[in-house]
């Protein structure tokens, strides 16, 4: 199918649809040639269990703002069950104005970081992005150890389409969320490629078979 940058037909129809399994295979090969980590999961429950599972009890771990971790119940574990020093909750309570500077270097530099992302590539590459780079910086540097989560439809073929699901399905999406809890949209002010990783052990990619958040 060609795509139509800004129709949302044509961009439903690609970025939606989970990548098959011969895809999958290959992308998690490209990852691994590039020093990433790489899990493949067959759904929801195996895909939380094994997140869960690679994170030791009462580690201070961070997570961004991800649909995909709300939808697998992985959010509410972290900073609800006690298991774990969850950062956001401790942000929450934080007063910007007058700790911005603790609140900067708490989110940027824990020992543990989840987050989704907006698209992996076949080749092995892996797209984020941030209104703020809040999400960003631990995973570019500041973080101990990342784990990236993925649903099958965010695999594509490669890296133009992995900034073209970006625009044109994800930040959608995105957006009216923004709209919907507070009246204002997003923006794509930062954009973070991850073409590799130079620490072993460092990046984990977790490949679920199925599509699950956006």
């Amino acid at each position: 199918m060609k795509l139509t940058r800004g129709t949302a037909l044509d961009t439903n129809q690609v970025f939606s649809v989970p990548a098959d399994a011969a895809a999958l295979e290959r992308t998690a090969e490209a990852l691994r040639g590039r020093g990433f980590g790489v899990y493949l999961t067959d759904g929801p429950i195996e895909a939380k269990d094994l997140v869960l599972g690679l994170i030791p009890e009462g580690a201070e771990v961070g997570a961004g703002a991800s649909n995909t971790l709300a939808e697998l119940g992985i959010t509410a574990v972290l900073e609800n069950s006690g298991r774990y020093d969850a950062i956001r909750p401790h942000l929450r309570a934080m007063d910007r104005a007058t700790e911005g500077r603790q609140m900067r270097k708490l989110g940027a530099v824990p020992d543990f970081w989840l987050n989704s992302v907006q698209a992996v590539t076949q080749e092995g590459q892996i797209v984020l992005a941030s209104a703020t780079g809040s999400q960003l910086a631990p995973i570019a540097y500041g973080a101990g150890t990342v784990i990236l989560v993925a649903g099958a439809q965010k695999v594509v073929s490669n890296l133009e389409m992995a900034l073209a699901r970006l625009e044109e399905y994800s930040f959608p999406l995105e957006t009216a969320k923004m709209k919907e809890l507070y009246g204002r949209g997003s923006t794509i002010n930062q954009v973070l490629i991850l073409n590799g990783s130079s620490t072993p052990g460092r990046i984990s990619v977790v490949l679920i078979r199925e599509a699950i958040g956006n």
